[in-house]
């Protein structure tokens, strides 16, 4: 088994994480998670979205987040942006990254956005375009990747169709994302196979959630094709607010535990995650949703 001996962790929580919060979450606290995270070491933080609030009242603060943040030099600060009006709020902002998405089941894409595929991913093309013209990296998610809440089984041609699609618009990386967790580590190792068949590796990661239990089976499948850029989200916070049935992210502490004892290196603080960890959980009034975090918290406090 031939693994990497680095691997890329773009955090999640401050915008994936959050935006299934019903109680509104205070902007202050938001930015600290924003610069806690950053100065732990992750190169790439998902810090905001330019969404209307009407669809995610959770995320109505994205502007006041990106202007109060402390910018590491070297991170990349990642937004959601579904449309111009959200580009435009993203390039006031400054963001170092705007982030498009598409589908790779149709049943999803007609039941939440009323358009075919092709459709979704052609309505991208003027913020595509106007990314690279104001030389800002795009990242490009395909939802749905392993397993659809209204069809099922979602065909494997289709997420690597999404994937040479989101290409052509221009894309530096591409997520492949299990939205509902169904995946398992053999239909993870065909897509993420078929994917980079196509389209290079390091230009490919893997979102997962943990519905089932299988995340880290799957990000270590994932591991095996040659991928090495994952996404997490501290304390397994998140969820999808468009896919009945989408449960949490895999939670970064899990990840950098079982990578460290892969000898994978992340260049993320493990002790200050956990901190991260039961931090926001505190704020959210829960217990933290690690496991490899609430064993160390509770490791420390004996």
């Amino acid at each position: 088994m031939s693994l990497p001996a680095r691997v890329k962790l773009v955090e999640v929580a401050p915008r994936d994480g959050l935006q299934n919060e019903k109680n509104f979450i205070a902007t202050e606290v938001k930015v600290e998670l924003v610069e806690r995270l950053a100065n732990a070491g992750f190169p790439n933080v998902e810090a905001a979205s330019f969404v209307s609030p009407k669809w995610v009242p959770q995320m109505a603060d994205g502007a006041q987040v990106m202007a109060g943040i402390r910018r590491k030099p070297g991170t990349i600060y990642s937004v959601l942006t579904p449309n111009m009006r959200g580009f435009e709020g993203a390039l006031a902002a400054r963001a170092d990254e705007v982030v498009i998405f598409g589908a790779a089941s149709e049943a999803f894409s007609q039941r939440n956005i009323n358009c075919s595929i092709a459709e979704s991913i052609a309505r991208f093309e003027p913020v595509a375009q106007a990314a690279k013209a104001a030389g800002m990296r795009l990242r490009g998610s395909i939802s749905c990747a392993l397993g659809c809440p209204y069809q099922g089984e979602v065909p494997i041609a289709s997420v690597v169709d999404v994937a040479q699609r989101l290409l052509a618009l221009g894309c530096d990386e591409i997520d492949v994302a299990d939205t509902i967790g169904v995946g398992t580590p053999l239909l993870t190792r065909k897509v993420m196979s078929a994917v980079t068949a196509k389209i290079d590796p390091a230009r490919v990661s893997g979102h997962f959630h943990d519905t089932y239990g299988q995340a880290l089976a799957n990000i270590l499948a994932t591991l095996e094709t040659g991928i090495s850029i994952f996404h997490a989200s501290v304390s397994g916070l998140g969820g999808c607010p468009y896919a009945k049935g989408a449960t949490g992210n895999v939670a970064t502490e899990d990840v950098v535990y079982m990578l460290r004892g892969l000898g994978i290196d992340t260049g993320v603080d493990f002790d200050a995650l956990v901190d991260i960890g039961q931090w926001i959980s505190g704020h959210l009034d829960r217990k933290g949703g690690s496991r490899a975090g609430n064993a160390t918290a509770a490791k420390r406090a004996a």
